[in-house]
């Protein structure tokens, strides 16, 4: 009986002596090599379109500017307290995800939809989806174009290395429509092509159009069909294999959809710290250590609405009824009010 029950006390012993290793490697573990890479740098290295009006684009002052580029600064000032310290890297659709596989940019803000293959085989993980969208087709008013099957033997202008063009492609091939497509490899070159004639329509997220249609020669001469032509969640992504970092790109951007549902905003923020609301102390980092469970400070998410803003700031400041776009809110706004923007609880 005794020869029986050593070889169960041994793995028992065995057990025992890999639990507590796990225990004390999670306990002396880095908080990852991203976090100490853009701390020591002291900048962030994020990549954008630097092409995309309301996005990301260089404006008039020289600075980069748009949605996206809100959400670089957002992770700067989480990270490094200060959301102006980023590098901007412009990339095109071909670029954006070796540069990001190759380590030259610490995570992508790019008007970039999450799928599978590249949740997967291409080895990224998404963050929070910040804009739902889906991809639509622009004509001119005066072409007789009303649905897409209007299209047959035209020729469409779009985005190489894009979901935009295999959706196309797709889509089509589903309706029976015989098409050219006219591609490019830079937003710019897509654009141009449309407004010269030498394609019929311009196909891209719809927001894309409603934004770089405004650079057209004629912008009111042109419209887009009323179709949907697939999802496009679009957001930030960064590399697999540093989780650490990964959570803190998630929550900052979970810290932007929270501060607004919360009604804590850029200009009420400061009198908010002394809330009774244990939600929202949680969430700016006055009570609980949230922030150094990811090797941050606990008010991270308080850099964040102080620098930048909450979502529907942000939102508006790029898209909102003040711009030229005045793209609705729709599903974009919080789960309270009818939209697909929930952040899980700071707890």
């Amino acid at each position: 009986m005794l020869k029986k029950l050593l070889p169960v006390a041994a793995l028992l012993l065995v057990f025992a002596l890999v639990f507590t290793s796990m225990q004390a490697t999670a306990q002396d573990a880095d908080f990852g090599d991203t976090l100490a890479a853009v701390q020591d740098r002291g900048v962030l290295n994020c990549g954008v379109s630097g092409a995309l009006l309301a996005f990301s684009y260089v404006d008039a002052d020289g600075n980069m500017a748009g949605f996206d580029a809100d959400y670089c600064r957002a992770v700067a000032a989480a990270v490094l307290g200060d959301a102006t310290a980023v590098e901007f890297r412009s990339t095109n659709a071909s670029e954006r995800f070796p540069v990001l596989q190759s380590g030259e940019i610490d995570m992508l803000s790019r008007n970039t939809t999450w799928t599978i293959s590249r949740d997967t085989s291409l080895g990224f993980n998404f963050a929070p989806t910040t804009f739902y969208d889906g991809q639509g087709m622009l004509v001119r008013k005066d072409s007789g174009i009303e649905t897409l099957e209007d299209l047959d033997g035209g020729t469409v202008c779009v985005n190489a290395g894009t979901t935009t063009e295999k959706n196309l492609a797709d889509v089509f091939r589903s309706l029976g429509i015989e098409y050219e497509p006219v591609v490019f490899a830079e937003s710019n070159d897509v654009l141009k092509a449309y407004d010269e004639g030498r394609c019929d329509a311009w196909t891209t997220d719809k927001s894309g159009l409603i934004a770089n249609s405004q650079l057209l020669s004629n912008p009111e001469d042109h419209k887009i069909l009323d179709v949907t032509m697939s999802k496009e969640p679009l957001g930030p992504l960064v590399r697999h294999g540093d989780d650490n970092w990964f959570d803190i790109v998630k929550w900052s951007v979970f810290c932007t959809i929270q501060a607004e549902e919360l009604g804590i905003t850029s200009e009420n923020v400061d009198e908010m710290l002394g809330s009774d609301n244990p939600k929202v102390l949680n969430t700016l980092g006055v009570e609980g250590d949230l922030g150094q469970a990811m090797g941050l400070n606990n008010d991270f998410c308080y850099q964040i609405i102080k620098q930048v803003g909450n979502y529907g700031e942000i939102y508006n400041r790029h898209l909102g009824p003040d711009t030229p776009y005045n793209v609705p809110r729709g599903v974009n706004a919080l789960w309270t009010d009818g939209g697909l923007m929930y952040s899980p609880p700071f707890r």
